[in-house]
Formats: C-alpha cells, sequence, structure tokens
C-alpha cells in the first residue's frame, strides 16, 4: 500500500473563524472573504455600494433638469432653496431610506413588516419604479441611437438638406456643406438673427428628431409604424442592462467602477472645451445671475423640493434596496451626507457644461441664451446636438456627450430593475429563488423590454410623456383617496361611524396590521439584541442556503490543526507518510 500525504496550509485561528483554507493558486497571507449574509450576500466592499448610490442618484435629470429649473427660478439665487431643501429634506429622508434597509436587510416590500398596513407604500414603489424604468430605457435606447449615428464624418442633423428636413428649416451652418468657412457663416449670421427674431426657427436637430428619429405622428392614437432602429436600440440597452446585472449587486458593483466615474470624465472634457469657446461666458453669467427677488415665490420653493426629491431618488425603493445588501454595522450616515452632496454637486457642475456651450451657440445665433435653453429631451436631443455641430471635430464631441448620457441612465436603470427583482425574490423568499435569481431578472427584464415596444412607434413619445405623468399622478391620487374614502363612506354607505368601524375596519385586524411581525428586526439572529432579542420557538434566524450548509458541514469535519494528512492506499500494500516539505 503507497500513502501519500496532502498537507493544506489553513489560516491561523485568529485570523479567520472558522478556518478557512486555501485551495489551488489562492494567495497565501490574505483572507477569503465570506459575505455577512450567507444567504442574501452583501456587496463586495463599500466602495461598490456608494458608488451605486451616486450612480443611481446622479442621472439624466442632473444634466438636463437642473440647469433650467436654475436658470428659470432665479439663477443662482435657486441655489439658496436648492441646498435649504437638501440639509433638511433631502438628506434625513435619504439617511432614513438607507437605515431602513441595512437595518432589516430587505427590500422595498419586506421592509414593511414594521407595519404591515404601509405594505402598500412598497408597492407603490415597485409601481413608480416600474414606470420610471419603462420609459428610462427607452430615453437610453434613443442615447444608444444617437451615438452610432455619431460614428461619422458629419452629424446627420448638422444641414437642412436632408430628405425629413421642411422648407421651415433654418441650419446655423446655411444649407450647403461644401466648402463652407467661417467668413461665410459670419455673413450670413446677420440674415439667419432676423429669421430668428421674425419668426420661431426650426433648427436641423430639431427636425432630424421630430421626423426622422421619432417620425412623430399626428396624435396619440395613431401607433404608425415601429421604429426598427429605435426597437433595436431598445434591445440592446436591456441585454446591456441584463449583463450587468446577472450575477445582482456581484457583477453590477463591479461595472459601477466605470459607469459611475466615467461621466464625471466626460463632463470635464466638454467643460474645459466649452469655456474656451466664445460666448460661453455670457452663457453661465445667465446661468449664475442671482434674481433675489424669486426668492419670495413659493414655486420656486417647489420646484427645489421637487428636484431634491427628484434627483436624489427618494421614495422610489432603490435606496432601500441597494442599502439592503450593506453589512449591518456600515456607517449609512456617512454614506447618506457623501452621495447626496456629491450629487447635488453634480448637477452644478453639469450646469457650467451645458449653459457655456448654450451661450456659445446663442453668441452665434446673436440671440439672447434663452432662446436657446431648454429642458428634458429637447435639451438632450436637440438643443445641446445643434450646439456640438458648431464645433471642430464634432462627431467626437457627440459621441463623448451620448456616451456620457448612456452611462447616467444606466446607473439609475440598475437600481430600478434590482429594486424590482429584490422586492420579488425577498416576498417568495424561498431556496430556489434565491438560487436562480438570475430567472427572475432575466424575466423582469423581457417584460420591461415588451412593455417599451411601444414606446418605439411613431406615437411612442406621446406614450413616454404620459407615462411620466401617470408616475407623478400616483402618489397624488392615492394620497387623495385615502383622504376621502372615508367621507364618502360615512355620507354614502354607514349611517354612524362605529358601524362603519365595524364593517370596514374591524378593531383587532387594525391593531394587528400597526403591529410589527414577529420576524421584524435584524435578518442575522447575532445582530438581534435588546428589543428584537427572541429565545425559544419564537427564535428568527436567515437561515443560509442548503448548499451553504453542505460547506459548512464539510468545513466541521475538518482538523483545525495547521497541516492535515490525507492517506490513500497503495497497489502494493504499503505506506508511505512524506515529510511536510515533501
Amino acid at each position: 500500500m503507497t500513502v501519500i500525504s496532502v498537507h493544506i496550509k489553513c489560516a491561523p485561528a485568529h485570523y479567520l473563524s472558522p478556518h478557512v483554507c486555501w485551495h489551488n493558486g489562492a494567495v497565501p497571507g490574505e483572507p477569503v472573504k465570506k459575505d455577512e449574509n450567507s444567504r442574501r450576500g452583501n456587496w463586495g466592499n463599500q466602495i461598490e455600494f456608494v458608488l451605486t448610490s451616486v450612480g443611481y442618484a446622479v442621472g439624466l435629470g442632473n444634466v438636463w433638469r437642473f440647469p433650467y429649473l436654475c436658470y428659470r427660478n432665479g439663477g443662482g439665487a435657486f441655489m439658496f432653496p436648492y441646498f435649504i431643501m437638501l440639509v433638511f429634506c433631502g438628506i434625513p429622508l435619504f439617511f432614513l431610506e438607507l437605515s431602513f434597509g441595512q437595518f432589516t436587510s430587505l427590500g422595498c416590500l419586506g421592509v414593511w413588516k414594521v407595519s404591515p398596513m404601509f405594505k402598500g407604500v412598497g408597492y407603490g414603489m415597485m409601481v413608480v419604479s416600474t414606470y420610471i424604468g419603462i420609459y428610462y430605457n427607452v430615453v437610453i435606447c434613443i442615447a444608444f441611437y444617437y451615438f452610432f449615428m455619431s460614428m461619422t464624418n458629419l452629424l446627420p442633423w448638422t444641414y437642412c438638406n436632408n430628405p425629413w428636413n421642411t422648407p421651415d428649416c433654418t441650419g446655423v451652418l446655411g444649407t450647403s456643406r461644401a466648402n463652407t468657412t467661417f467668413a461665410n457663416v459670419s455673413a450670413v449670421m446677420s440674415g439667419l438673427t432676423e429669421i430668428v427674431n421674425r419668426t420661431k426657427r426650426t433648427s436641423p436637430s430639431e427636425e432630424y428628431w421630430r421626423n426622422y428619429v421619432l417620425n412623430i405622428s399626428d396624435g396619440i392614437g395613431n401607433f404608425g409604424e415601429v421604429r426598427l432602429p429605435i426597437l433595436g436600440c431598445l434591445a440592446v440597452s436591456w441585454v446591456v442592462v441584463f449583463l450587468c446585472l446577472i450575477r445582482g449587486v456581484k457583477s453590477s458593483g463591479k461595472v459601477v467602477y466605470f459607469t459611475a466615474t466615467f461621466p464625471y470624465v466626460v463632463l470635464t472634457i466638454l467643460f474645459i472645451r466649452g469655456i474656451t469657446l466664445e460666448g460661453a461666458v455670457s452663457g453661465i453669467k445667465y446661468y449664475l445671475t442671482p434674481q433675489w427677488e424669486k426668492i419670495l415665490d413659493a414655486k420656486v420653493w417647489g420646484d427645489a423640493a421637487s428636484q431634491i426629491f427628484y434627483s436624489l431618488g427618494c421614495a422610489w425603493g432603490g435606496l432601500i434596496t441597494m442599502a439592503s445588501y450593506n453589512k449591518f454595522h456600515n456607517n449609512c450616515f456617512r454614506d447618506s451626507i457623501i452621495i447626496s452632496v456629491t450629487n447635488c454637486g453634480t448637477s452644478v457642475y453639469a450646469g457650467f457644461v451645458i449653459f457655456s456651450i448654450l451661450g456659445f451657440m446663442a453668441h452665434h445665433l446673436g440671440v439672447d441664451v434663452s432662446e436657446v435653453a431648454d429642458h428634458g429631451p429637447g435639451l438632450a436631443f436637440v438643443a445641446y446636438p445643434e450646439a456640438l455641430t458648431l464645433l471642430p471635430i464634432s462627431p467626437l464631441w457627440s459621441l463623448l456627450f451620448f456616451f456620457m448620457l448612456i452611462l447616467l441612465g444606466l446607473g439609475t436603470q440598475f437600481c430600478l430593475l434590482e429594486t424590482l427583482v429584490t422586492a420579488v425574490v425577498d416576498e417568495i423568499g424561498t431556496d430556489w429563488i434565491i438560487k436562480n435569481k438570475t430567472y427572475v431578472t432575466l424575466g423582469v427584464a423581457i417584460i420591461g423590454f415588451l412593455l417599451g415596444v411601444p414606446l418605439t412607434t411613431q406615437a411612442g413619445i406621446y406614450w413616454l410623456l404620459l407615462i411620466y405623468i401617470q408616475k407623478k399622478l400616483i402618489m397624488v391620487t392615492t394620497t387623495i383617496f385615502l383622504k376621502n374614502y372615508l367621507v364618502l363612506a360615512l355620507k354614502y354607505v354607514s349611517p354612524t361611524p362605529k358601524q362603519l368601524i365595524n364593517r370596514f375596519l374591524p378593531l383587532q385586524r387594525l391593531k394587528n396590521s400597526v403591529k410589527p411581525d414577529p420576524d421584524w428586526g435584524p435578518a442575522l439572529q447575532e445582530h438581534r439584541k435588546g428589543r428584537y432579542a427572541t429565545t425559544g420557538p419564537e427564535s428568527v434566524e436567515v437561515c443560509p442556503l442548503k448548499e451553504d450548509l453542505k460547506d459548512e458541514g464539510k468545513e466541521k469535519l475538518k482538523e483545525t490543526e495547521d497541516e492535515i494528512g490525507l492517506t490513500i492506499p497503495g497497489s502494493n500494500g504499503s505506506t508511505l507518510n512524506p515529510s511536510p516539505s515533501a
């Protein structure tokens, strides 16, 4: 018999507990990282959570909504109510949602075990995330389309001599692309200025957007045909989102190292290019010049509050979901301040990038900056692309701009999809659904793609705006319904309030609905202390998956000595015990 002794080096007891052995090719001296919550998983490290949350909060609205709100509501004076709302409303609510998710390690549905009566709020978050996820990916797919169309020597929205242009089209570079010089451009500026002042000019970028990219129909009921290029880009968008979330936060946490940081590189490049252009200073002045009298307008404060809530993504369920993958003792208060301040700082910084280019464009047209300023899709797909045609090597700047929009959109879309998937997985909670979470992600992505197909038709832009409006109306409608339910019932259903309560709201059921579930609290037993400590049959412990139990069982069977001998009988019946160095 021949004996072969295999020696496996194990970590010392003080380094890892229980002992974790290194196998083929592992680097000695480095501990093997294990998730604190082995059943559900955690972020690889805290940087991944911060970057993901920054990518979620910093989205398209920071680029196309905040700069417009700022100049419309008093320029630099708008910063005062904006940061007041950030300090007293934004950061506290942001911290609340992070704490909520991190404490329970549950998504936007599971956290309402604290008071089951309000679980409908969780479903409302899912509905909002669904609405936003559908139209957000359509916007991303259009950015993909513009990105692909920028891969050319001449941007297709530069001139007015295309089949989709109308006689009303007036380009800032004339109608011919042959031998156009700066002198020629200057010569026609006076004529263009007269046209702009006389009528509302139709730019080649606007006609490219309306007549070619969207090919808009005459009404919301006339769907027309599916725009196949947009449909293809929509498929690309959903495939990218799915692949980045194929392993949940384990894969998306790696992707955000690029998607959350590179937009700042592009912003900086565009900012440096923008401030070197003629007229950029006037654009920035228009953006920042304070109009202090507007601070007394309640609408300005309302816009500041809505922008804070919209930009930070509060009440969408994404913050709760992302924080639920944190370790229990993570400093989420620090994270909430870092992420919130970064988000608002990005909005202000993006304003410089946008208005430096718009100031340059207004200077060339000889008009006020307000004539070319826009917001929403009009800024991203009409005003800014037209301004880029005035720059040398315009396709390069267009590629950078739309690539930045794609990354900003994807950062938010990752969290929107993960919010829905996590809510479903947590609600079902079986070992099978947790093990096969990838299939849930795939299913949600396919459903999202199918729901987005009508938005790629010729009437898609109408439905896109309708979805956006409906998303805002959901919360308002719910509030009004809750406020007046009781009044209508008292008037038409029951003659006395006591009968109404007995019929619709049994007292005991009402009491139970506002009490926390027995398993409300930290997910892991080791963290359930004080008021959340449970003993006996009511003990709550999140059980690991069956595969993890098998692995733990195998580890317990191993010897805890530094060297383990494995004896294998040989064919000749002898034994051999080589030394550890053998």
